[in-house]
């Protein structure tokens, strides 16, 4: 699909403080939409006025365990707290996509979690339960940028997955724009799988075991 097959609207744009446990803050312009394609609610958390030039742009799939609860078998809540202190410096969008676990839902995530305990990486275990490895579809992503006036990016990810289907979609990314790596003796397994299976830029500490 294209972004013109399926136009979305901005529906609601409302300036909102934002705090952070370390004790980061900054504001943001929370903005929702009408007509994304797949009728769930995304978010753009718009930091200055990307429309006027290349915006730095996070697509982030939420992460419940990550993001509010600070789970360290994943690296979705230091990446989301360094995604909105780098946009809000050079400008850009946060989209904040409720994509739970790569796309098959909070409760499968977790059942995914049991899987892994007992052996399986974290694309397996989903494949072991009948689902995608990887779920996503960045269509309501592309909507929310078309509805925002912005058509090219620079792109902060480490997954090249998400470049190609932006840019399918008819958004040109001038470059890919690593995240830092927030590796730990929780997560390591699940970064190396990234790495391995779906090619992921993430460079490993060999300090981290």
């Amino acid at each position: 699909m294209s972004t013109s097959d399926a136009e979305a609207t901005v529906r609601t744009r409302v300036r909102i403080p934002l705090r952070f446990a370390d004790g980061f803050s900054v504001t943001a312009d929370a903005v929702t939409f009408h007509g994304l394609a797949d009728g769930l609610e995304h978010v753009a958390m718009v930091f200055g006025d990307p429309a006027s030039g290349t915006p730095l742009v996070r697509p982030h799939s939420e992460c419940l365990t990550g993001d509010v609860f600070g789970s360290a078998r994943c690296d979705c809540g230091p990446q989301l707290r360094e995604a909105v202190e780098r946009i809000s410096v050079a400008g850009g969008v946060l989209l904040y996509l409720r994509q739970e676990g790569r796309g098959i839902g909070l409760y499968n995530k977790l059942d995914a979690y049991a899987l892994q305990d007992n052996g399986l990486d974290t694309y397996a275990a989903n494949a072991a339960l009948g689902l995608p490895e990887d779920g996503r579809d960045y269509t309501p992503a592309a909507q929310m940028l078309a509805a925002l006036g912005v058509s090219r990016i620079d792109l902060l990810s480490n997954n090249p997955d998400k470049a190609e289907q932006l840019r399918a979609l008819g958004v040109t990314v001038r470059r890919r724009v690593p995240t830092g790596v927030f590796a730990t003796e929780n997560n390591l397994r699940y970064l190396r799988a990234k790495v391995d299976h779906t090619g992921h830029t993430i460079t490993l500490s060999s300090l981290v075991s």
